[in-house]
C-alpha cells in the first residue's frame, strides 16, 4: 500500500513538473513572439519619426525667426544648459552610449532598444531550442544556447565594426589622394567630400555622405569631421583631420599637406601588411598549439570514453587538477604568442 502511495506521489510530480515547464515554455514562446511583433512596429514607426525629429530640431520655425540680441542671447543660454544636462544624462548611461556608439560604427541602422529586443528574442528561440533538444543535460544545453543569444549579436556587431574600421584604414590613402585632386582642381572641401561620398568605395563613401549630411542639416564642418572621427577611431584620419581644422583656422597649402598624408599613410599601410606577414605563420602556430590539445582529447574521448574518463572516475582529484593545470598553461601559451606576434606599426 506505501509503495502504491510512494508511485502515484512520483508520477503526481512528474506530471506537475512537466505541466510547469510546458507553461514556461510556452510563455517564453509567447512573449518572445509578442516582442518581435513590437520591434517590428518600433522599426516601421521609429523610420519616419526620427527623421521628422531631427529635421524639425535644425528647421524649427522658432529657430528661423529673428529676434532681439537678449532674447537671442538668453535662448542661447537656455539652450546649453539643456544641452549640458543632455549630455551629463547621456553620460550616466554609459552602457547605452556605447552601445549606440558600437552599432553606428558598424553601421547597423537600428536603435539600442530594437538591438536589445533582438538579443532577447535570440536568447529565448535559443533557451526553448536547447530545451527541445532530444538529448541529455537539456538545461545545460538551454544555459549554453541562451548564453549564446545574448553574446552572439554583441559580438557580431563587434566584428562588424572592426572590420569596417580596417576597410577605412585601407581605403583612406586613395580618398586623400581624390580629395587633393580635387581641390587642386578649383574645388571646395565640402565639394571634395561630396565627391568621395558619390565616387569613393564603400565604407569611405557612406561615411563621407553622412559628414556632407550632417553639414547640411546645419553642423559646422569641424563638427560633422569630429563625428567622423569618434565614429571610424583611426589614427590615420584624425591626422587629416587636424591638418583640414589648422588650415581653415590659419591658412595654408592644404593640397601639399594631404598628398604628404597621403604618401605617409600609404607606406605606413605597406608597412603594416608586410609586419602581418612576417608573423602570420607565429601567429597560426599559436591557434594550432592551443586547439591541438583539445581536438586530441575530444578525439580520444569519441574513439574510447572510457580510457579517457578513467582518471576522473577513480582518482577525481587528480584528474581535475590536471585538466585545471593543462588548460591554464595552454591559455598562457596562446597568450604569450599573440602578445610576442602584435607588433605596433
Amino acid at each position: 500500500m506505501v509503495d502504491m502511495v510512494v508511485t502515484g506521489l512520483a508520477v503526481a510530480g512528474i506530471g506537475i513538473v512537466s505541466s510547469s515547464l510546458a507553461i514556461v515554455l510556452g510563455a517564453m514562446v509567447g512573449g518572445g513572439i509578442a516582442l518581435l511583433f513590437v520591434g517590428l512596429q518600433r522599426v516601421v514607426d521609429g523610420q519616419t519619426t526620427s527623421m521628422k525629429r531631427r529635421v524639425d530640431m535644425f528647421l524649427s520655425p522658432a529657430a528661423a525667426i529673428p529676434e532681439v540680441k537678449a532674447g537671442r542671447s538668453k535662448r542661447q543660454r537656455r539652450r546649453r544648459v539643456s544641452y549640458a544636462e543632455a549630455e551629463n544624462a547621456a553620460n550616466s548611461r554609459s552602457f547605452t552610449v556605447t552601445l549606440a556608439r558600437d552599432l553606428a560604427r558598424a553601421d547597423l541602422k537600428i536603435t539600442v532598444g530594437e538591438f536589445m529586443l533582438i538579443t532577447v528574442v535570440l536568447a529565448s528561440v535559443g533557451a526553448l531550442i536547447g530545451f527541445a533538444i532530444p538529448v541529455g543535460g537539456r538545461v545545460v544545453l538551454a544555459v549554453v544556447m541562451l548564453a549564446a543569444g545574448l553574446y552572439g549579436p554583441r559580438l557580431y556587431v563587434t566584428r562588424r565594426k572592426l572590420s569596417r574600421q580596417n576597410q577605412f584604414n585601407g581605403q583612406l590613402s586613395d580618398t586623400i589622394t581624390l580629395m587633393s585632386g580635387a581641390l587642386r582642381s578649383g574645388y571646395s572641401l565640402l565639394q571634395s567630400m561630396e565627391l568621395v561620398a558619390r565616387e569613393g568605395p564603400v565604407p569611405v563613401s557612406t561615411e563621407f555622405d553622412r559628414v556632407v549630411r550632417e553639414v547640411g542639416l546645419g553642423l559646422s564642418p569641424e563638427e560633422a569631421l569630429a563625428n567622423l572621427v569618434e565614429r571610424m577611431q583611426s589614427e590615420d584620419l584624425e591626422l587629416l583631420v587636424t591638418a583640414i581644422n589648422v588650415q581653415r583656422e590659419v591658412g595654408g597649402n592644404l593640397v601639399e599637406v594631404m598628398e604628404t598624408i597621403s604618401n605617409t599613410i600609404r607606406e605606413r599601410v605597406k608597412l603594416i601588411g608586410e609586419v602581418k606577414v612576417l608573423t602570420a605563420q607565429q601567429a597560426y602556430s599559436g591557434y594550432i598549439i592551443a586547439l591541438l590539445p583539445v581536438a586530441l582529447a575530444i578525439f580520444l574521448g569519441i574513439l574510447n570514453p572510457t580510457y579517457m574518463l578513467g582518471i576522473f572516475q577513480q582518482t577525481t582529484w587528480c584528474g581535475w587538477t590536471l585538466l585545471s593545470c593543462s588548460g591554464i598553461m595552454i591559455l598562457s601559451g596562446f597568450l604569450v604568442i599573440r602578445r610576442i606576434v602584435n607588433i605596433k606599426v
